[in-house]
């Protein structure tokens, strides 16, 4: 058994050198993670996934994978879940590893319409079977009342180019008589962007999986453990696209000479909103500056690591303004919890600043809180891939601290490195999503249908 954790330090330690990236020290997704973000949950990053794609023949490809909307209670209608118009959902890129993700921003917004059947007769539904929703557009989608549109636009260096235009986010999933088969409405709302791009928009399943009644107890574990987000959804925005489009030199993954890439997805509002009009001509002036309301790099940094009196304020910081909140890196009051619960010392494998803030072990005159992808590492296949990532026999290098992918088990493994090897078998017992994740974009599981939803319950 010893030489069995000696090898599995060993392992994270070769990681740390070769990556500059190491696991970091938060305990789950981010769900309802800060006071002011817990109110706005239209606005409510739950998780931000960066890999290099897996599946077949699109391994030249980064995926960007943006969940909002913690907790959708599939049920939840009459208004069932939508994205928010008056939100920018933004992914920030940084490519010459200074700190500063502003290299390449990809930018979504979204407009909402209400049409078909829905309009004509005044009905207090959004989605009807009237007939059953078959289509986002044209026959078979009358019924589709609230429907919603989204603009993509990349900014490279300040060049400004919209990706898409009047692209229809999948709704969300009320029930096999509305929707009889959501999987074609997902399908439909896959659309292939000019330079070999793919986008998504709409819900899907939540796949984080976590004991999160029995963590937030006060590290109250149990096993078995149970998968307390199972049967609810998010709203998830996939983008897929040439790594090229991103690297500082335009070249792909295997002849960059800068293959390591930071990231951040964030979401802003603008600081004035002016509604003028009545009625059929109120309209909505929004002119003033965009505010960032939250970002979210690594899982969940601001959960498990920032105190929260300062949650709020590093909501709404720019990463490469780290350099405020350091003292919750170099003195982590996980370690503390961890000794005080369950009486066995805590040591952190790595340096948190070396393992969150920095591209270079040691260089601390930069800190910047991103999420850090080697993509000259090649992909895991879908079917080899571990859960445990770096801490798995063998190493998985391609999941998460080297980005992360849906199937990364971020809470066992951030348990382990931040308790030390006091606490390498430590964990929630919770192994896997309670849908079977997909080895195709967008990657995520068919989102719980409101009339046939399950919750798992201990």
């Amino acid at each position: 058994m010893r030489k069995f954790l000696n090898s599995v330090v060993v392992s994270l330690v070769v990681f740390t050198l070769v990556f500059g990236i190491a696991p970091s020290s938060s305990r789950a997704a981010s769900h309802r993670e800060a006071p002011l973000i817990s109110l706005d949950p239209t606005a409510d990053i739950t998780d931000f996934f960066m890999f290099r794609s897996y599946e077949s023949d699109q391994d030249d490809k980064i995926v960007l994978i943006m969940d909002v909307i913690p907790g959708e209670e599939p049920s939840s209608g009459p208004n069932y879940f939508n994205f928010d118009p008056s939100v920018l959902y933004s992914f920030n890129i940084d490519n010459n590893t200074d700190g500063k993700a502003e290299d390449v921003r990809f930018e979504i917004r979204f407009k909402n319409e209400f049409r078909g059947v829905n309009k004509d007769l005044g009905l207090f539904l959004s989605y009807v079977a009237l007939p059953p929703i078959t289509a986002l557009d044209g026959p078979g989608s009358e019924g589709l009342g609230l429907r919603q549109t989204y603009t993509v636009t990349m900014f490279n260096k300040g060049k400004k180019t919209v990706l898409g235009k009047d692209l229809i986010a999948v709704p969300s999933n009320v029930g096999p008589r509305t929707m009889p088969d959501y999987e074609d409405l997902t399908q439909q709302g896959i659309y292939d962007l000019d330079g070999g791009a793919r986008v998504f928009a709409g819900q899907r399943d939540d796949p984080f999986y976590i004991d999160l009644g029995a963590v937030f107890d006060t590290l109250n574990l149990r096993s078995p453990g149970t998968d307390m987000l199972s049967g609810f959804n998010v709203h998830t925005i996939a983008l897929e696209i040439p790594a090229s489009w991103l690297t500082k030199d335009k070249k792909g993954p295997s002849d960059t000479s800068q293959p390591v890439l930071g990231a951040y997805a964030a979401t802003s509002r603008q600081s004035v909103r002016v509604l003028r009009g009545e009625g059929d001509d109120n309209r909505e002036d929004g002119n003033s500056k965009w505010v960032q309301v939250q970002r979210l790099a690594n899982p969940l940094v601001n959960e498990a690591i920032i105190g929260t009196v300062d949650k709020d304020k590093w909501n709404a910081t720019d990463p490469s303004k780290e350099k405020r909140f350091v003292e919750y890196y170099t003195n982590p009051r996980l370690v503390a919890a961890l000794e005080a619960v369950f009486g066995a010392e805590a040591q952190p494998l790595f340096d948190l600043r070396d393992v969150l803030l920095t591209y270079v072990p040691g260089d601390y005159s930069k800190l910047s809180e991103l999420l850090r992808l080697n993509i000259s590492v090649a992909p895991t296949a879908f079917d080899d891939q571990s859960s445990l990532t770096a801490l798995a026999s063998p190493a998985d290098p391609a999941g998460w601290p080297n980005g992360r992918r849906p199937i990364d088990d971020v809470t066992d493994v951030a348990i382990r490195v931040i308790g030390g090897t006091n606490y390498l078998t430590a964990g929630d017992a919770v192994d896997g999503n309670d849908k079977p994740l997909t080895e195709t974009f967008p990657f995520l599981s068919t989102p719980w249908d409101g009339r046939g939803r399950q919750h798992v319950n201990p």
